[in-house]
């Protein structure tokens, strides 16, 4: 294991003493304190709870690295106090940056990159008229989508906890403390930081889907029920201060939600689960309005005596059942006795256990209805004197209605393609039209556009069908019903993975058919939902375009679009498309995917909604949103994008309202920039892409199907320990952990980061640029050059690889590959990921003219520098307890502290998965 730290460290080190010196700057004080007093409360504990030597050993870990002679015990301490520190400088670090941005805004800086008011202040300086806004946001949809990928070790009780860090540090941030308050704000932190240190950080259960059902809706009452009015609000107010005019700004931006109808790989989710995450996000949406609707009546004590109201205000206040004599001159209070009556009424008839104080009444039809009864309350009060009460909590419910209805967010649903053609394989089998797997492509097309020629069921009831058609078959029937009682808005999109041929959307059209969710009109199928084609591997981006003309070719298709709005979907997969082509390779297919979508699109006139599929890290699409969609090529977002939030991205995002309002700001800014701005050298050379990329893809390729690949990853990570551990409720693969094509790429990204190589997001660029410049010399990294200077694609994907190849350590990982048995084998395959990496680095430093990582990012470069030691020792730690595992598989006990050193490097890399 050793007392000695890695040379990448040392050189670390010596960025770190410029670090420290930078942030003597008065802007980091804060930080500065927010640290020094973690790590002493820290301390503290651990002095309390472990002795002297535990602490000495975390104090001097950046000096002195492991002490040699610490025995089992004192290891799993000494993780778990490496792994907390991290977590704590993590809640300061973002507290920071709230800080600093507030600082921006009192000070009168400019709107910072990223901010609605820099996008809404850019777009009136490139003289964009007030009806284009206005049109774009009537037609425009941004929606964040939250999945149970688990790349999110912590548990909801330890994220509790670091939310109460996060307010202790805020409480003494405050000016005029006084010193007896200053010592007991100190007091209750350093009491939350012990409940930690004595909290199990990792659960010694596996999440089930209704855990994970739990832990997505938890970020409306946390985040979003705050966020999104004031979003809408600050929005409104800057176009106003912009154009001078008011402007109606619909429910454009929304949360959306897999958990609970994303099927593909986890067996565990049926109809009975869908129905399940329906119910408990409408509690949730329900008990916020019951909240709201209680503040409101509180709020609204008017006198009939001081105030008019309108006819509606009084008819609603006619039929209140509050009927105390207290009430008589309050008719908004009656009003609002009604509203929230009824809306009791219509909790009961959903089969919700939520209620409020009047009992129940009729109940609402939909949430529009329940919406329009308190516009009435608003109207009122804006016609007689009184819109200034309007304008606050009923404002924001209004808003709140609107966007969550009556089932808070929508909630997709997701299939592998194999799955729909076993459906229909069955259904043609058993309505005698012969053997539907066996047909090619094309007869597969004919004889689906056949049957969906006709309205005739071919589902029948006396059918023989296998316990899995009979299950997917009941996950549609209940989606039909739950829109039905919950809004149409509850089931919005049908995601087919691994889609690949026009046949795998037509075959997903029949099974809606069948179960209702398309039916037929004057003879023209209606839709109730979206079909949405998910193209992941290399060979599925590069046919797209082919699949979607096919479909758009069909006539009965187009009838289909029509009823849509003649607006489709088409989600990317940057995970599977990574793990199949590489790092360039994948960028690259994914964005000429989008430039080929976009042209097809307009020339059949239809509109086009793209849904990234990115996740945490680099290698899953990862990196800051608002520069992802500013680099999308143009035409390709025209104010609609959906964007998939994984892992532990959302509780980053998410846990907080500041926090989650500026991350939200940034999807909103960057959609309406990348729509409506004007732009210079949108466009990128694809002809230097294409020789980049096919030289990528070639070096990537040898690289994983090298003889023995499969072994040296399954020995040179902790793929075994992450297989185990209780992040998620699928399983780590589909099939099995032997080869990569079975393996999920979740797992398969978060392994190599744990190992600290982050292969998936640089790997294959090296090579890349040195073919080039050997095919071109000193004309073409001049190319390059040019090209990183124009093009924001360029800019982006080597932007992001820079931060992957920062938080990543080859000496480290040399440690991991002499877990390998095999040693050629571990000797070849380490040799040739070393030599790519100083490939990489020599090629990202040519064209950026860099001299070191990070050069121009030392907000990200003194981040890493303080706590690389923290993390370079839970590395260590890591490799040293998965010899021990290896000798002794069965050993719990180790097994813990390797999932502990998991939940730390994770903590510390933050977007690891």
């Amino acid at each position: 294991m050793g007392g000695k730290l890695s040379q990448s460290h040392r050189q670390m080190c010596e960025f770190n003493q410029k670090a420290v010196r930078m942030s003597e700057m008065e802007k980091d004080l804060p930080l500065r304190r927010a640290l020094a007093l973690l790590e002493r409360l820290l301390g503290e504990v651990l002095k309390e709870q472990e002795g002297e030597r535990l602490f000495d050993a975390m104090r001097d870990i950046g000096r002195q690295g492991i002490p040699d002679d610490i025995g089992n015990d004192g290891m799993a301490a000494l993780v778990r106090a490496c792994g907390l520190y991290a977590q704590l400088f993590n809640i300061a670090e973002d507290l920071h940056h709230t800080r600093r941005r507030r600082a921006h805004r009192l000070a009168g800086s400019a709107p910072q990159q990223g901010s609605l008011a820099r996008a809404v202040s850019r777009l009136r300086q490139d003289g964009l008229p007030f009806e284009a806004l206005a049109g774009l946001l009537a037609e425009a949809s941004v929606v964040a989508v939250m999945t149970a990928h688990p790349t999110e070790v912590q548990r909801q009780s330890v994220l509790d906890g670091h939310r109460a860090v996060r307010r202790f540090l805020v409480l003494l941030d405050a000016p005029d403390l006084l010193p007896e308050e200053l010592a007991e704000l100190e007091t209750k932190l350093k009491r939350v930081i012990l409940a930690l240190w004595q909290t199990s950080e990792i659960r010694h259960f596996r999440l089930t889907v209704r855990d994970e059902i739990e832990n997505g809706v938890a970020y409306h009452p946390l985040t979003f029920f705050q966020a999104m009015p004031r979003l809408y609000e600050r929005l409104a107010g800057l176009i106003a201060g912009q154009w001078g005019k008011e402007c109606e700004i619909p429910s454009f931006v929304r949360i959306a939600s897999w958990i609970g109808g994303d099927r593909d790989g986890n067996p565990f989710v049926d109809a009975k689960v869908l129905r399940q995450a329906m119910t408990r996000q409408a509690t949730v949406a329900f008990d916020h309005y019951f909240h709201e609707l209680a503040g409101l009546y509180r709020e609204l004590s008017l006198s009939s005596r001081h105030v008019a109201v309108s006819a509606e205000l009084a008819a609603l206040a006619e039929h209140s059942p509050d009927r105390e004599e207290s009430r008589n001159e309050e008719p908004y209070r009656r009003a609002l006795a009604h509203i929230e009556a009824r809306l009791e009424g219509t909790a009961r008839r959903l089969g919700l256990t939520v209620s409020g104080r009047f009992g129940a009444g009729e109940a609402y039809a939909d949430a529009a209805a329940f919406g329009a009864d308190l516009l009435a309350v608003s109207r009122s009060l804006c016609l007689h004197g009184s819109a200034l009460l309007a304008d606050g909590r009923l404002s924001r419910l209004c808003r709140a209605v609107d966007l969550f209805g009556f089932h808070l967010m929508t909630l997709d649903l997701r299939q592998h393609a194999e799955f729909h053609q076993n459906v229909v394989d069955e259904l043609f089998a058993q309505g005698g039209l012969g053997d539907y797997s066996g047909l090619d492509e094309t007869a597969r097309c004919e004889a689906l556009r056949r049957e969906l020629a006709t309205p005739r069921p071919l589902l029948s009831p006396w059918g023989s069908y296998s316990e899995t058609t009979r299950k997917e078959l009941a996950v549609f029937a209940e989606a039909r019903e739950l829109k039905a009682a919950f809004g149409d808005g509850a089931i919005g999109q049908s995601i087919i993975s691994n889609c690949a041929h026009a046949s795998d959307l037509l075959a997903l059209a029949l099974i809606l058919k069948e179960t209702g969710l398309i039916r037929y009109r004057d003879g023209k199928p209606q839709a109730s939902v979206n079909l949405v084609p998910l193209f992941e591997t290399i060979g599925d981006l590069s046919r797209s375009r082919e699949v979607m003309q096919t479909l758009f070719d069909d006539p009965w298709y187009q009838s289909l679009l029509d009823s849509r709005g003649r607006m489709q979907e088409v989600m990317l997969g940057y995970s599977d498309s990574n793990k199949d082509g590489g790092y360039l390779t994948s960028q690259w297919e994914l964005y000429q995917a989008e430039r080929r979508l976009v042209t097809l699109f307009a020339s059949a006139n239809v509109r086009m909604r793209l849904f990234h599929g990115r996740g945490g890290s680099v290698g899953r699409g990862g990196g800051p949103s608002y520069e992802a969609i500013m680099a999308q090529p143009c035409g390709s977002v025209a104010g609609r994008i959906r964007i998939t939030e994984q892992g532990e991205v959302i509780a980053s995002k998410y846990s907080d309202p500041d926090i989650g309002l500026r991350n939200l700001e940034a999807l909103t800014a960057a959609t309406l920039e990348a729509s409506l701005a004007s732009f210079a050298g949108c466009e990128t050379d694809a002809g230097v892409f294409d020789e980049l990329s096919a030289s990528a893809y070639r070096a990537y390729r040898a690289l994983v199907e090298t003889p023995g690949f499969m072994q040296y990853f399954l020995e040179a990570t902790p793929i075994h320990a992450i297989a185990r551990l209780n992040i998620g409720s699928r399983p780590a693969s589909r099939k099995s952990l032997s080869s990569i094509r079975d393996l999920r790429a979740i797992p398969w990204v978060f392994s190599w980061s744990q190992s600290r190589v982050m292969l998936p997001g640089w790997f294959g660029f090296g090579s890349a640029v040195s073919a080039f410049l050997a095919r071109h010399g000193d004309e073409g990294l001049g190319r390059l050059r040019t090209l990183y200077r124009d093009s924001g694609f360029f800019q982006v994907a080597l932007s992001n690889m820079e931060q992957v190849m920062a938080k990543a350590d080859l000496s480290i990982a040399r440690h991991y590959a002499s877990l390998v048995s095999d040693r050629a084998l571990a000797d070849t395959l380490f040799g040739a990921i070393g030599g790519e990496w100083q490939k990489t680095l020599d090629a990202l430093f040519a064209i950026t003219g860099q001299t070191r990582l990070l050069e121009f990012n030392p907000t990200l470069a003194r981040s890493l520098a303080i706590r690389l030691p923290y993390l370079d020792a839970l590395s260590f730690l890591q490799v040293e307890l998965l010899s021990r595992l290896r000798d002794d598989p069965d050993d719990e006990e180790t097994l813990y502290a390797i999932h502990l050193t998991i939940n730390g490097i994770s903590a510390g890399l933050r977007n690891s998965g």
